[in-house]
């Protein structure tokens, strides 16, 4: 996998509000995200809702992380 240091834009196409776990699609990829990691702090984002995010290295996976509306 290459590095990847710039934003990304794309579309939240899952997201549990119950447990904070989402999925971001950017480009025909699928990163996951915690809730946490949504920059605002709102903790909420609405399926659908088009995000930019940066993407990194987390427990041997690509995650979205620093995501805003």
């Amino acid at each position: 996998m290459t590095a990847r240091s710039s934003r990304r834009r794309g579309v939240v196409v899952e997201f549990d509000a119950h447990i904070g776990l989402g999925v971001v699609e950017s480009q025909g990829e699928r990163f996951a995200f915690h809730c946490v990691e949504i920059a605002e702090g709102s903790r909420e984002v609405a399926v659908g809702e088009s995000v930019e995010f940066e993407v990194r290295e987390k427990f041997a996976r690509p995650e979205a992380f620093g995501l805003r509306r």
